[in-house]
């Protein structure tokens, strides 16, 4: 009975917790805010008063934006000491200091004492900045305390991340512990302070994630900053003051920078007004390349390489037996030691993010040339960039002792000279001259054969050569039925517009009714497309007798002159990639249906590759190739690229390179080896995206090359996998099969084509049938292809991704 006191208490608790009544945007020493009552900013943009962070009962003092629906609070005063009960006030002392209370605890939280003001006032800006000032001060811009110097895990514009070197003050952000607790958790980041200055986030007095230092234009490892429509930055460093802050570019834009201890991440959101709701703007680290000291001393991250990781050059593992099995936390040293004599010499690396300026020393009026002879004379300096490459590079900055923390940055980063011995120079020019003559005489070999390649093609197409073809190819027995042109063009309305679902490397599809009334896809091959022609062929010879539940099924084929056409069975919910990676669908989906399809997808592929009369590698699945009917039930479609082996036989090598952008396996697009094992990789790559909502190489910023890969491995190694889902799971079981689902993506992509497994123990490992081995570093080079091995680079990040060929795979 003694407990039913605490009823009413905690029924007023929860009423206050979303109802606060608004006084004023000023508080002068003779009033008073209590728990219940709110200060909003002049032109309503933000809202300060007490709150209850998520499921917590405790009250803190806080500011939040006043017209977003979701409650997101940017400031909170007393974050280390809350109030228990709802008694608390806020007010302005007798001496001028700014004092939160409660009448259980007394005063709990207060700002440091100043020269007591005649006239003192709180008022809460437009900005989000409380500041407490002297009314009797003619200049209002004077305060005696604001609240953007004491920031607590966000940003906001117009607010300063960094040092006043007059006060010593040092604005910092740190995380919230939980979205429960506003307390400080173990991520926190600033500026630190060398000659050379940068940004880092550390975890706990680790550091987690540096930005580069200040290049003029941008930090050295941040390419998101660059020019973009949403936001100006500036990094201010002079004897006075040394920080970073930005402006929005729109006053109808909203926008924060926040540290998230659960995602270990620092991320820049904006407010989309129409969705109401905020949005990722960009995020870091960005991946595993940006993990600190990744590679250790003297080492270099290159994200589209696998392993990541490589000594620079002129320098070799410092143990190359834990260099192998990829532990890269020793580093590497110089292969050569230095003889500090005019016979070391300085190699060139571009698109670099500079390394930790710990041990760094910068004049900022030298040029470039005088650099250089000042790390020349001293024997200690490793390394000299410019310290500013805005306009006419100028200023410098000098290396001593390892080089930490350095990575490539395509179409960004900066340039830096090492220093290594010089003889070692000349032996690896010599070796590069030979490779390049070696190369060059390859290519032109490889034209020769190439051009002899097409003129025989040429020959067997039109009959030459001893093999009897039809106008689709060689004779074969289809037991297909045929259409004439005229029902075809009947059944889709002549090739209607209106009847048109899409269109691939072989031509347009549309939809079809037949006189019976049964639905129809017809594909029809474009008179332009020589790609097409190859993928016809290919696939009426293969797809005609596969029959399996999961597998969508050919229901006849047009050939009439020029016209070649494959009629399929329609598909009323159309590819799997417009539920995957549309909001609203996913989430009318839920997990329990996507798992179906999961399991659906997976024995359609070990029927192809085991079950079938030919094993088939399938070189092309992805979500677009995925179709669902109208039960939803999910059939792997366009075998245009398919391989067929015989026997024993599970994969073969080629120089023609095919597939998808992002789903193809390394050893497959940089080599051209594929087997069953290339398309397990192309599974898991699947796998990853239905679980995310979000493709591969999109994940983020394409052009600062991330991938999904990357970012699940990182949750994976940190033991936060399940952050990577989007789903809101009801159930523990649907927790444990995402958990499940995870793991087995991991497993499907690792780098070791012999490491994936096979798709029968993909099956029983989806369904907990088997015991689940531990997974080694995946490929993440995947949306990674390099330029030589693409005749265009496509746009995967479309609806539909686009399948490329190439020749040449090394």
């Amino acid at each position: 009975m003694d407990a039913l006191w605490l009823i009413p208490y905690y029924a007023c608790l929860l009423c206050s917790m979303g109802r606060t009544s608004a006084v004023s945007h000023t508080i002068r020493q003779s009033q008073s805010l209590s728990d219940g009552e709110s200060l909003v900013s002049e032109g309503g943009t933000f809202e300060l008063g007490f709150f209850s962070p998520g499921s917590s009962t405790e009250r803190y003092l806080g500011i939040w934006y006043k017209n977003i629906s979701v409650r997101t609070v940017v400031w909170v005063a007393n974050r280390k000491t809350p109030i228990k009960d709802l008694t608390g006030e806020l007010m302005i002392n007798s001496t001028g200091s700014i004092v939160v209370s409660s009448k259980t605890d007394g005063d709990i939280w207060s700002t440091n004492s100043f020269k007591v003001p005649q006239a003192a006032v709180l008022q809460l800006l437009n900005s989000g900045n409380l500041i407490l000032r002297d009314e009797k001060v003619s200049n209002s811009d004077v305060y005696l305390w604001q609240s953007f110097d004491y920031p607590c895990d966000t940003l906001l514009p117009g607010m300063k991340l960094g040092w006043d070197l007059r006060s010593g003050l040092n604005r910092r952000l740190s995380a919230w512990r939980n979205s429960d607790d506003p307390s400080p958790g173990e991520l926190n980041t600033g500026i630190e302070l060398h000659d050379y200055p940068q940004a880092v986030i550390r975890k706990g007095s680790r550091k987690y994630f540096r930005s580069g230092p200040w290049t003029g234009e941008q930090f050295s490892g941040a390419p998101e900053l660059r020019v973009n429509p949403v936001f100006d930055y500036s990094f201010i460093s002079n004897k006075d003051e040394v920080y970073y802050t930005y402006q929005l570019k729109k006053k109808s834009v909203i926008s924060r920078l926040v540290l998230n201890d659960t995602s270990s991440s620092q991320q820049r959101y904006v407010w989309v007004q129409a969705d109401q709701a905020w949005r990722l703007y960009s995020s870091v680290p960005r991946d595993y390349c940006d993990t600190y000291g990744l590679c250790g001393a003297n080492g270099v991250c290159v994200i589209s390489d696998s392993p990541v990781c490589q000594c620079l050059e002129g320098f070799k593992p410092k143990s190359p037996e834990r260099w192998k099995s990829m532990d890269w936390s020793l580093g590497c040293i110089l292969s050569k030691p230095l003889n500090c004599q005019s016979k070391d010499v300085f190699v060139k690396f571009s698109h670099l993010k500079l390394p930790d300026t710990a041990n760094s020393q910068v004049n900022g009026t030298m040029n470039i040339k005088d650099c250089r002879e000042a790390c020349l004379k001293n024997c200690s300096c490793m390394a000299y960039s410019n310290s500013n490459i805005r306009g006419q590079e100028f200023g410098c900055v000098l290396w001593f002792g390892d080089l930490i923390d350095i990575r490539q940055i395509p179409n960004g980063g900066q340039d830096l000279y090492i220093r290594i011995e010089a003889s070692g120079q000349a032996k690896r020019r010599v070796v590069k001259a030979v490779l390049i003559s070696i190369t060059t005489v390859a290519v032109l070999s490889g034209l020769v054969f190439f051009c002899y390649y097409l003129s025989r093609r040429k020959k067997k197409d039109k009959g030459i050569g001893g093999e009897e073809y039809t106008s689709v190819g060689p004779k074969v027995d289809l037991e297909l039925p045929f259409f004439d042109l005229a029902t075809v063009a009947r059944a889709t309305d002549n090739f209607s517009v209106n009847n048109k679902l899409g269109e691939g490397g072989f031509g347009p599809v549309y939809k079809g009714t037949l006189e019976d009334g049964q639905e129809i896809a017809v594909k029809r091959l474009s008179k332009s497309s020589g790609q097409g022609v190859n993928e016809f062929k290919n696939e009426v010879n293969l797809i005609a007798k596969l029959q399996h539940r999961n597998l969508v099924k050919l229901v006849g084929s047009c050939i009439d002159d020029e016209e070649k056409m494959l009629i399929y069975e329609y598909m009323a919910n159309g590819s799997l990639d417009s539920f995957v990676f549309d909001q609203t669908r996913r989430e009318q989906l839920g997990w329990s249906k996507f798992f179906q399809i999961i399991d659906g997808i997976a024995r359609g592929l070990l029927y192809l590759h085991q079950d079938s009369r030919l094993r088939i590698i399938h070189r092309d699945l992805k979500t677009s190739n995925v179709l669902l009917d109208d039960e939803l039930n999910p059939k792997i479609s366009d075998f245009g690229l398919a391989r067929t082996f015989q026997g024993n036989q599970c994969g073969d090598n080629t120089k023609r390179v095919v597939g998808t952008y992002g789903y193809m396996a390394p050893e497959y697009a940089l080599y051209g080896l594929f087997s069953v094992k290339s398309d397990v990789f192309s599974f898991g790559v699947l796998l990853l995206e239905i679980i995310r909502g979000q493709k591969n190489v999109c994940f983020h910023h394409p052009h600062q090359h991330q991938n999904l890969i990357g970012y699940a491995w990182r949750l994976w190694i940190e033991g936060r996998p399940l952050e990577l889902a989007d789903f809101s799971c009801e159930d523990s079981s649907s927790m444990s099969e995402i958990l499940r689902c995870i793991h087995v993506s991991m497993l499907c992509v690792q780098q070791n084509p012999e490491d994936r497994p096979n798709m029968s123990a993909v099956i029983l490992m989806l369904n907990g049938e088997s015991s689940l081995p531990q997974s080694k570093q995946p490929g993440f080079l995947i949306d990674l292809i390099p330029t030589e091995f693409t005749s265009t680079r496509p746009d995967s990040c479309t609806a539909n991704g686009i399948t490329f060929s190439s020749f040449g795979a090394r």
